[in-house]
């Protein structure tokens, strides 16, 4: 598997009156230039925010269970929405190595994410099912010999956008986290929305880079990047308003 990966960039293109640091040190508000203005980002949660934030934190709590039924049809409902005219021979099997996972049992690939990391697949899938079936077959671009693996990639992203959103700190340290509570109090699924757009950017970034596998660290860094850049922008109040959001169809 793809190493886990721990990426603290710093925020680009911050505009604000005050600084990110500040944040957690008594101050139940900071201001961020939005929109041509000086927008208000308050840290208290209403309770649409709270209640979305702990059901979103008690979703990365959860680990993969292979011996829990949920988890199993979970699995098979991936397969069939990314291999519908196809049978599954079984939970393990060496078919699940054309998805993209290291070996015949996809449950060993999940440890470093957990269970979100296949809720976020399957919504990719069944969401936007072209893209997702554009970028499994890695349909564009002039590709390298040595490909990233789908969906240990897809694992490793979630993973990326847990640690860029520090959603498990006691009090918010980013100004990221903050402007993404607030999307997530527009729009529960937030967070799996945002999970598509990281995977067509990481894509798109691979292509421009001409990578190969062993630059994919680099690679999910630059994604993490031009997320939090564009989060950031005038003009983002909705994952849907994110630049990158026109790469899925």
């Amino acid at each position: 598997m793809l190493g886990q990966l721990s990426l603290w960039a710093k925020i680009a293109n911050e505009a604000s009156c005050g600084s990110p640091r500040w944040i957690g040190r008594g101050l139940s508000c900071v201001c961020i230039k939005r929109k041509g203005a000086y927008e208000r980002i308050c840290m208290n949660l209403t309770p649409v925010q709270e209640e979305r934030l702990q059901r979103l934190k008690h979703r990365m709590k959860v680990y993969f269970d292979p011996s829990r039924r949920d988890h199993q049809d979970a699995l098979k409902a991936l397969w069939r929405a990314t291999y519908p005219d196809q049978e599954l021979e079984g939970l393990i099997s060496e078919q699940w190595k054309d998805m993209g996972w290291q070996g015949r049992d996809p449950s060993t690939d999940f440890r470093g994410a957990g269970f979100i990391s296949l809720e976020n697949l399957l919504f990719f899938a069944k969401t936007f099912s072209a893209s997702f079936q554009r970028l499994l077959k890695k349909q564009c671009g002039n590709r390298a010999t040595w490909e990233y693996p789908f969906a240990v990639a897809g694992v490793n992203i979630t993973f990326m956008i847990m640690q860029m959103l520090d959603l498990q700190s006691t009090k918010p340290r980013t100004f990221v986290r903050a402007i993404f509570i607030q999307m997530l109090s527009e729009d529960e699924w937030a967070f799996d929305l945002l999970y598509c757009v990281a995977f067509v950017v990481m894509d798109k970034q691979w292509l421009d880079k001409n990578a190969s596998y062993m630059d994919f660290n680099e690679v999910l860094k630059s994604t993490r990047t031009q997320l939090e850049r564009e989060l950031m922008l005038d003009d983002v109040m909705r994952i849907e308003d994110m630049p990158s959001y026109s790469l899925l169809c």
